[in-house]
């Protein structure tokens, strides 16, 4: 097991990416801090560990809130003693309205949910990896985080703004044995992409724009982070790892 006796962080874990994430760390032994604002889900995808032999805790909290980020890495080093590794997951896709015409209301909400979050877990998150020697954190930027995508303005800012947090904070932090990099999954086929196929014409364009001919798969995302968090990664720091099924490549 790569992280026996160690401690995990997911946020947005109670679907998708985040929810195989944790899986995948408790399947290689780690304790894991589920974290979500879907308390229903988040829970349910707790226990499923749990009686797949694993050790996880749920707790709710709304990454936009630096408050709710603290208490969050408060209560999974209060339980579970350290913490080692962390996947910042959580975000949402906001509007599909051109630049002139996007709301400030949902700007902001992008911003805090899909970046701001990212600072915040981490400035908490890197103190408490501190207190036990160094760590590894995966931040989820996206595709988006190295190009444009139409109508998008919002995501793609925040997503290019996590992918160059993460740069920073690996820099800062590689000395004091802490590893930060960042994942840039393309279309991954979540609970949200699969409501889209039954709109065969939408769904059909998404797999399109993949060289591979399918959308991701969440797993395939959640293998790369246990990667880059595992010590098989130790001269891994301040990189962007796509995992688009040849969307960049074009």
């Amino acid at each position: 097991m790569l992280f026996k006796d160690k401690t995990a962080i997911v946020t947005g874990a109670a679907s998708g990416i985040g929810k195989s994430t944790a899986e995948l760390y408790a399947r290689e032994g780690a304790n894991v801090v589920l974290s979500d604002i879907d308390v229903k889900k988040g829970n349910n995808a707790a226990e499923e560990i749990n009686k797949n032999g694993g050790n996880a805790i749920f707790v709710k909290a709304d990454v936009s809130s630096p408050s709710d980020c603290e208490l969050l890495v408060e209560k999974a080093v209060k339980h579970f003693g350290r913490l080692d590794y962390a996947c910042n997951n959580a975000g949402i896709g906001g509007e599909s309205k051109p630049v002139a015409d996007y709301s400030i209301e949902n700007w902001n909400k992008v911003i805090a949910v899909n970046l701001s979050s990212v600072f915040y877990c981490m400035k908490y998150e890197i103190k408490a990896m501190l207190e036990t020697g160094g760590g590894a954190i995966v931040n989820i930027a996206s595709i988006l985080g190295n190009t444009s995508f139409e109508n998008s303005a919002a995501y793609v800012s925040a997503k290019h703004g996590v992918v160059g947090l993460t740069k920073n904070a690996a820099v800062e932090y590689a000395k004091k044995k802490i590893r930060v990099n960042s994942v840039g999954p393309a279309f991954i086929h979540t609970p949200l992409i699969a409501a889209l196929e039954d709109d065969k014409d939408t769904y059909n364009f998404l797999v399109s724009l993949h060289p591979i001919g399918r959308l991701g798969k969440p797993e395939e995302v959640a293998e790369l982070v246990i990667w880059l968090s595992s010590d098989k990664a130790s001269f891994v720091t301040g990189s962007y790892y796509p995992v688009d099924g040849g969307y960049l490549a074009k």
